[in-house]
């Protein structure tokens, strides 16, 4: 049974930076499609990036592209959400979660496998 952790989430200032991980267990991270969603109070839960089985092409929220980088690193068996320039509307609850496929759907339904979340809180 694959499990998923994650840690790094906290309280920033706006315009300041956050390293979320997720660490993998159960199995190798490399045969999955990991993803990284978040949730707000009262709204749905949103895709913010997922990156393939060998990392080799990521893929973005337009209103993260360019201050946000997944990453992977198959021999600690865990993937990063570096998260700069944060801005107050990406205060959520963040999700790790991974798939036994393509990327694909970037539906949070396509997913099999969810972390806790860790929360991200960004103040103005």
């Amino acid at each position: 049974q694959v499990q998923l952790a994650e840690s790094g989430g906290g309280l920033v200032q706006a315009g300041g930076s956050l390293r979320l991980s997720c660490a993998v267990s159960g199995d190798s991270v490399t045969a999955y499609t990991m993803g990284w969603f978040r949730q707000a109070p009262g709204k749905e839960r949103d895709f913010v990036a997922d990156i393939s089985w060998m990392g080799s092409s990521s893929r973005y929220a337009d209103s993260v592209n360019d201050r946000f980088t997944i990453s992977r690193d198959n021999a600690k068996n865990t993937v990063h959400l570096q998260m700069n320039r944060l801005k107050p509307e990406d205060t959520a609850v963040y999700y790790c979660a991974a798939k036994r496929q393509l990327p694909g759907a970037r539906s949070w339904q396509t997913y099999d496998y969810w972390g806790q979340g860790t929360q991200v809180t960004v103040s103005s």
